[in-house]
């Protein structure tokens, strides 16, 4: 199975900017999230088409499960 992280930000215009990290730590906790997207935040290390960002949004782990049906 194929997890990734997903840390969605605001930016300053109001709209959502996503990161995908791919396979995140299996003991990844939310205090560990909490304090990377603070320290995102904190030291403006990205900065999207609509400017700096400037909110937590949410978190979260995907797991993706593919199943091959046939091999040609």
């Amino acid at each position: 199975m194929e997890t990734t992280l997903q840390l969605i930000f605001k930016n300053e215009d109001g709209r959502q900017f996503s990161l995908t990290v791919p396979r995140p730590r299996p003991d990844l906790t939310e205090a560990d999230v909490t304090a990377v997207m603070d320290l995102i935040l904190d030291k403006n290390i990205f900065v999207s088409t609509g400017g700096a960002l400037v909110e937590k949004v949410a978190a979260r782990v995907i797991s993706r499960d593919t199943v091959e049906l046939a091999t040609y």
